[in-house]
């Protein structure tokens, strides 16, 4: 993958994030920081930590979204976990290290994605022969093998009869063509499809222990004898289930999750989101309080480094980037336990959206809210155009809603945009070759009565 510096990180980001400069700079550090550290030489390169990272800011203003964005660009195992959804250790709850364990499944995911690549035209060749056998296994009749699987010119069906002498490799070629030219793909083939003989197996694991629930499912599975069944598909659905089964024998399992478990241990990126709720509040020595310290203590030799065990192997936790956020309207960083807070020695502080970046929001990236919504109608054959003055509208009313309730960032757009475009998306299905024109009255209409009164703003907006 493409080595970016922190200045095209941070161009990379802009394409889909607004504003929230100093954490864009925060990030593109981290990430560079790790090539850097795999650049000195070897016997430093395992005392150098990485600079884990809490950002600070309300619901909706980019943070969870910068660390998705960041994962893309750094090709990285990323996984995004709520910090309260872990309880303290004997207490019912999901144990800290599933979010490795977690982490470490979706790394292997993408390393057999990547394999399955690699291999895609070995394996369809392979597959491709195997059909061909089973064509020609069942052309069995008098006329020629391509003429049985058209039905031949007169339409009838002959009586079986032993195979004529024929040139097997020329009718073969012949097949092979009109495999690949799509001609065959409305005639279906028996085809026998490796299954489990118990598949419906389930293990039912306490809360808290679904990992172990997992390992035992697949020990049992692994255990029961394979067995083949006999389905009738179409020849394209044939050939994909036949290329993955290739695939799946080309691809080494044991290297597979040997790699992953090195992406994991270099590049894995955890985003622990809400870790303000696990965050003990000053003067509190009892109540739940005390199971907030505990997850803290829970999380600290994860975040510090510790080797985790998993289905795929011993996974080490030392160079795995955490990136933290939360709201902190409540708590303070300073809340948490002195240990924990040395382990996120990198704060930023994300800003509230104002006026002019919810303006931004709604034309500036590649992913912007009027496209899409644009694109969505297109399929139904509406076009819609925004004005420039409709979209001064809408960035206002999701400031003044903001301010006057919760502030809820960016999704105070996502739920505005709905309510404006309620009535196009409902009729869109009979409005085919329409054009609707979005402006600052048509705007004011759907929206200015809900805002003005407050109690309905408050359960509509």
């Amino acid at each position: 993958m493409k080595t970016y510096t922190p200045r095209e990180v941070v161009n990379e980001l802009d394409k889909f994030i607004i504003g929230q400069k100093e954490a864009k700079k925060a990030v593109a550090l981290a990430l560079r920081n790790r090539w850097r550290r795999l650049q000195v030489p070897e016997e430093l390169r395992d005392e150098i930590a990485p600079k884990n990272i809490i950002m600070i800011g309300p619901t909706g203003v980019g943070k969870t979204e910068i660390a998705r964005r960041l994962a893309k660009l750094a090709y990285a195992p990323f996984i995004k976990v709520e910090a309260s959804k872990f309880t303290e250790v004997g207490y019912v709850g999901k144990d800290v290290e599933s979010m490795i364990r977690e982490l470490t499944d979706l790394a292997v995911k993408m390393v057999r994605e990547e394999e399955q690549k690699r291999v895609q035209s070995r394996a369809r060749e392979l597959a491709e022969d195997r059909l061909l056998d089973i064509l020609m296994g069942t052309a069995n009749r008098r006329r020629s093998p391509i003429e049985n699987l058209f039905g031949g010119m007169a339409g009838e069906e002959s009586e079986p009869e032993p195979a004529r002498e024929v040139d097997q490799d020329l009718n073969r070629q012949k097949l092979r063509d009109l495999l690949r030219s799509g001609k065959m793909d409305d005639k279906s083939v028996d085809l026998e499809i490796t299954a489990q003989s118990m598949p419906m197996l389930e293990v039912i694991s306490p809360s808290g222990m679904e990992d172990m629930g997992m390992n035992l499912k697949e020990m049992f599975g692994n255990l029961m004898p394979k067995q083949k069944k006999k389905r009738k598909v179409k020849v394209p659905e044939a050939l994909k289930l036949l290329t993955q089964e290739e695939s799946g024998r080309l691809i080494d399992q044991e290297s597979v999750a040997k790699k992953a478990v090195q992406l994991v241990e270099q590049n894995g990126i955890v985003f622990l989101d809400e870790i303000d709720k696990i965050a003990g509040r000053e003067g509190a020595t009892q109540g739940p309080d005390v199971s907030r310290e505990g997850v803290q203590r829970d999380i600290l030799p994860i975040v510090e480094g510790s080797t985790v065990s998993t289905k795929h192997g011993m996974v080490r936790t030392d160079h795995i980037l955490f990136i933290a956020a939360g709201a902190f309207h409540v708590s303070k960083p300073s809340d948490l336990i002195p240990e924990l807070q040395g382990r996120f020695p990198i704060r930023v502080e994300l800003q509230s959206l104002t006026k002019e970046d919810f303006l931004k929001i709604l034309v500036e990236p590649q992913n912007s809210l009027t496209r899409q919504y644009i694109e969505l109608l297109k399929t139904e054959g509406v076009e819609v155009d925004f004005s420039a003055d409709a979209l001064e509208e809408l960035a206002g009313y999701a400031a003044t809603v903001n301010e006057r309730m919760e502030n809820i960032g960016a999704r105070r757009l996502h739920t505005i945009m709905e309510k404006v475009l309620e009535e196009v998306s409902f009729h869109a299905p009979d409005m085919n070759g329409q054009k609707v024109a979005i402006d600052a009255k048509y705007v004011r209409d759907k929206l200015a009565n809900l805002v003005k009164d407050v109690d309905l703003s408050r359960y509509i907006l």
